[in-house]
C-alpha cells in the first residue's frame, strides 16, 4: 500500500511540474525572443510579468468555445485531447534523477521497452493533428493536417534510426539503462555526435518548430490544422507544442547527455532540469533565429540527407565497436 501511495505521489508531482514547466515555457519564449528582437515582452502582469501565463489561461478558460457549423462534431472535439494525451504520457519512461532515500528510483515507470513507448505515442500524436484538420472542414485546416502528416512520418524514420547507435552501445531500450551505461561509458554525444545532430534535428521537426513549422505556417495556411479552434481546444494544441519540447528536451539528454549524471556538488535531478532547460532554450533560439522552410527542400532534407546519415551512423557504430 505504501509503495502505491509513494507511486501516485510521483505521478501527482511529475505531471504537476510538466504542467508548470508548460505553462511557464509559453512565457520564457515571449521573453526570450522578445529581448533578440529588441522588445520587452510580457511584463504587466505580476513581477515582470510572472503571472502572464495564469492570465493567458484564465482567459482562455473563459474565451467563447466557437464550433464549426459545418464540422464533424465528434473527430473536432477529440483530436486536441488525443495531441495532449499522447504528449503527456510520454513523461512516464524518463528517468529525471537516480535513487531517493524516501521516494525511490526517480522516475514513474521503468520498462525495458522505454524508447520504444515513447516512439509508439509520438506516432500517435500524428493522428490527433490530421484529425483537428481534416474534422474542421476547411482547406486550410487540411493542408496543415497533410503536411504535418507527411512531415511527421518523413522525419520519424531517421529520429528512430539516430537512436540505434545509442542502442548498440547501451545494449538496451530501457531509459534507465542507457544512462547508467553512459556513467560507464562516458556520455554518448561524443561518439554518436552525428545521431545526436541527426536526432536534434528531427526532434525540431516533430514538434513542428521553425523552421520546420511547415504545418501551421500562418502566411500560408493562417494557422494551419487548428485554425478553426478556439477557447481551451486552442489552448490544448500549445499545450501539446510546448509538453513535447520538454519530452524531446529530456530525451535528447537522457540518450546522448547522461541523463541526471553530473558532479556531486549538486544533486542528479538539478543536473537533468539544467540540461533539459538549455535544450528547451535552444528551441526558442532556433524560432528567433530562421526561416521557414519550403516545403520540397522540407522532404528532400528529411529523405536525401538525414536518412543517408542515419545509415551511415549505424555503420560506422557498429565498425567501430568491432574494432
Amino acid at each position: 500500500m505504501a509503495e502505491f501511495g509513494i507511486v501516485i505521489v510521483k505521478i501527482l508531482v511529475v505531471f504537476g511540474v510538466l504542467l508548470l514547466t508548460v505553462a511557464y515555457m509559453t512565457l520564457l519564449e515571449r521573453k526570450v525572443i522578445g529581448h533578440m528582437q529588441s522588445r520587452i515582452g510580457p511584463h504587466r502582469v505580476g513581477w515582470h510579468g510572472l503571472l502572464q501565463p495564469i492570465a493567458d489561461g484564465l482567459k482562455l478558460f473563459f474565451k467563447e468555445d466557437v464550433i464549426v457549423t459545418a464540422a464533424d462534431k465528434v473527430v473536432y472535439h477529440l483530436a486536441p485531447f488525443i495531441i495532449v494525451v499522447t504528449a503527456l504520457l510520454n513523461v512516464a519512461v524518463i528517468p529525471f534523477g537516480g535513487h531517493s532515500k524516501f521516494l525511490g528510483p526517480l522516475r514513474i515507470a521503468d520498462i525495458n521497452i522505454g524508447l520504444l513507448y515513447i516512439f509508439a505515442l509520438s506516432s500517435l500524436g500524428v493522428y490527433g493533428i490530421v484529425l483537428a484538420g481534416w474534422s474542421s472542414n476547411n482547406k486550410y485546416s487540411l493542408m496543415g493536417g497533410l503536411r504535418s502528416a507527411a512531415q511527421m512520418i518523413s522525419y520519424e524514420l531517421p529520429l528512430g534510426l539516430a537512436t540505434i547507435g545509442v542502442l548498440m552501445q547501451a545494449g538496451s531500450l530501457s531509459l534507465v539503462k542507457i544512462v547508467e551505461a553512459q556513467a560507464e561509458q562516458g556520455w554518448f554525444f561524443i561518439p554518436q555526435c552525428i545521431g545526436f545532430f541527426i536526432f536534434l534535428i528531427c526532434a525540431v521537426a516533430e514538434c513542428n518548430r521553425t523552421p520546420f513549422d511547415l504545418p501551421e505556417a500562418e502566411s500560408e495556411l493562417v494557422a494551419g490544422f487548428h485554425v478553426e479552434y478556439s477557447s481551451m481546444k486552442f489552448a490544448l494544441f500549445f499545450m501539446a507544442e510546448y509538453a513535447s519540447i520538454v519530452i524531446m528536451s529530456a530525451l535528447v539528454v537522457t540518450l546522448f547527455f547522461g541523463g541526471w549524471l553530473g558532479p556531486k556538488f549538486l544533486p542528479g535531478t538539478v543536473w537533468f532540469g539544467i540540461k533539459v532547460f538549455i535544450f528547451c532554450y535552444l528551441f526558442i533560439w532556433l524560432r528567433a533565429t530562421y526561416p521557414r522552410f519550403r516545403y520540397d527542400q522540407l522532404m528532400k532534407f528529411g529523405w536525401k540527407v538525414l536518412f543517408p546519415l542515419s545509415l551511415l551512423n549505424i555503420a560506422l557504430t557498429a565498425i567501430i565497436m568491432v574494432l
